[in-house]
């Protein structure tokens, strides 16, 4: 799989997905929860969504903040696999209510 172009990922962006940014070959969001339980549900929730795909995020956790980092190593930059699993973690954070 081949990275996308910069262009490519920053018109996706802006169409398919709310609040990602894409910096330095990753795109990248954070999400809020009310507690650190909600944030490591959520973080379970991906986890098993992502070893589905085969595909990890870089991602942190501090209490109530989940920080994840999207990139295809192997193709060095942003590939479908990534707006892939950035959709899917949206529709996971969605059943969150704040």
């Amino acid at each position: 799989m081949n990275a996308l172009q910069v262009s490519e990922v920053k018109d996706y962006l802006a169409v398919n997905l709310n609040n990602w940014t894409f910096v330095k070959n990753t795109i990248n969001k954070d999400f809020k929860f009310k507690t650190f339980v909600e944030a490591f549900s959520f973080m379970n929730a991906i986890a098993l969504e992502a070893e589905k795909m085969n595909h990890h995020p870089d991602w942190s956790n501090s209490y109530n903040l989940v920080k994840i980092s999207l990139t295809n190593h192997e193709a060095k930059g942003i590939t479908q696999l990534d707006f892939d699993l950035a959709k899917k973690i949206d529709r996971i954070f969605s059943k969150y209510s704040l």
